[in-house]
């Protein structure tokens, strides 16, 4: 028997969905992955032991639903894959008209995702800078209830029109953390979930505590939470040890 809401809410006060940038990589065999495993089983090796991953591949060539349905077929419904947008909605239309057929497509092609389908992450390119006009018309063009996730990566973007506008659609400013640190986004809830990419190289025991406790105190529903990949395997280790301190998966 599932259990009831109630129980569900007093076991997480936020529901993790927490992973890495991506799973397929043969540097991880031996830290994460067991030394013999195919390449075809460590999407399902990686499910069963973190709750989400970040998919950056669509970022550079948009997912057919074939491979989408495959990808599902080796997990269940307590895991989450966020797709990151294709370059052709961010970078060469830049949020505007140019990239809306991408989009629809994208779009419609996250449905064979099912249940495991998690938000839609749109990174703008350092160049482009604040322009609200643009910000909503694109956010115009997003189908109703759709997770979106914006990284801004110029700090033209952080204000609070920005941060009104993505409140408006309950879209995420995406919190992303670097090792440069001056140009990372201020800790701002713009929606009922939140969205974080912990990018920096080394994440020490009182830093992923920290991180913990902030999560804990957004008020979210929902957070994802995606660590950046190293060949050491340390990204699927600090991905468990968090998504244990919140409560396990969903």
């Amino acid at each position: 028997m599932a259990p009831s809401p109630g129980l569900l809410q007093e076991r997480w006060a936020v529901r993790p969905w927490i992973g890495t940038s991506g799973w397929s990589y043969d540097a991880w065999k031996g830290s994460f992955y067991p030394e013999k495993i195919g390449k075809s089983n460590m999407l399902g090796y990686y499910a069963q032991r973190l709750s989400a991953v970040e998919v950056n591949n669509t970022f550079y060539r948009l997912p057919k639903r074939e491979m989408l349905e495959g990808w599902t077929s080796q997990v269940d419904a307590s895991f989450r894959f966020a797709l990151k947008a294709s370059r052709r909605i961010t970078h060469q239309a830049k949020l505007g008209e140019g990239g809306f057929e991408a989009l629809d497509f994208l779009t419609r092609n996250r449905g064979a995702l099912g249940e495991a389908a998690g938000p839609i992450l749109f990174q703008t390119p350092p160049w482009l800078k604040k322009d609200l006009g643009l910000l909503n018309a694109f956010l115009d063009q997003l189908d109703d209830g759709l997770p979106a996730a914006l990284e801004f990566r110029s700090t033209s973007w952080f204000d609070d029109e920005v941060f009104e506008s993505l409140r408006a659609r309950n879209a995420a400013l995406v919190i992303a953390q670097t090792d440069e640190g001056e140009k990372d986004p201020p800790f701002e809830t713009t929606a009922s979930w939140g969205y974080l990419r912990l990018r920096k190289t080394a994440y020490g025991d009182g830093e992923v505590e920290e991180w913990v406790e902030r999560i804990r105190g957004a008020g979210w529903d929902d957070v994802y939470v995606f660590f950046k990949h190293e060949d050491e395997g340390t990204g699927p280790s600090l991905a468990g040890r968090m998504l244990g301190e919140l409560g396990g998966r969903p």
